[in-house]
């Protein structure tokens, strides 16, 4: 089957509102661009376990799905999926330098197998499954992320801690106030897109991405190089906007179906 192109979308921010309900129109819009020969698939910092009720909620069916902020891409295998490909890097010395700076905070890492540890609860975030284990039981082994949530801190308190920690070795994204979000370095959602659109055989000038945030940055940099067409979301931070080719509405007014459509020609 010959794909008309390749669509990779954010999900919060994206397609979910923050109550978690789906943007204006995103499930009709997401058909019309399916039905009409677009590979469209999800692009997220979610893992999984959280992702997978929306590849199914919005009716996709292609057969890749990229995690965990580029670390993970799921495959589909029959009725099921498989992990295709997964990134994992040792955290050591990264919860070094986090652990003797923020102390306080809460702290999550995903394996290579998908298993979540963490040191406490973390609001908004999918546990099920996960384990609770002491600071340094997370350097056990090699993992595909690393989560620091600390609400006591704002993004300009995150921003010079990493400056200070030199996190040069890893790639990481404020996701917001209160969370940091670290990949093996060289990762990013645009690294794991261009692995499935080079599987799939799907030109790079035949790509448009859209996100909000800053871990969309390096699929908007991915997509514009090749030709492609990276869309922010209206309410997306200034750097997220300049790093974009295109803007579009609100995620409240349905501005990811507005910007899908124009897929589908006048």
């Amino acid at each position: 089957m010959t794909r008309r192109g390749l669509v990779g979308l954010d999900i919060d921010g994206t397609i979910l509102l923050q109550d978690e309900t789906l943007s204006p129109g995103v499930i009709e819009a997401v058909a019309e661009v399916r039905d009409a020969g677009y590979e469209v698939m999800l692009a997220t910092g979610r893992s999984w376990m959280a992702t997978r009720r929306y590849v199914e909620q919005l009716g996709l069916t292609a057969d890749y799905a990229v995690c965990s902020n580029g670390a993970v891409t799921m495959r589909r295998d029959g009725d099921d999926w498989e992990r295709w490909h997964v990134e994992t890097f040792d955290p050591r010395t990264v919860l070094g330098l986090l652990g003797d700076r923020l102390p306080e905070a809460r702290y999550m890492v995903e394996l290579g197998s998908g298993q979540r540890l963490y040191t406490g609860e973390i609001d908004d975030w999918t546990l099920d499954g996960g384990r609770e284990v002491s600071f340094a039981e997370l350097s056990a082994e090699e993992v595909s992320r690393v989560v620091v949530v600390s609400p006591q801190h704002d993004e300009a308190d995150f921003q010079r801690l990493v400056a200070e920690a030199g996190l040069n070795e890893v790639s990481y994204a404020i996701g917001w106030t209160a969370w940091l979000d670290i990949a093996p370095q060289g990762v990013d959602k645009g690294t794991a897109l261009e692995r499935v659109r080079e599987r799939l055989g799907i030109p790079r000038d035949r790509v448009l991405v859209a996100g909000d945030g800053r871990n969309d940055v390096g699929m908007f940099a991915w997509a514009l190089a090749g030709g492609g067409r990276a869309v922010a979301m209206g309410q997306a931070p200034d750097e997220v906007q300049d790093a974009a080719g295109e803007l579009t509405g609100h995620v409240d007014d349905g501005g990811l179906a507005t910007a899908l459509r124009t897929l589908l020609g006048p």
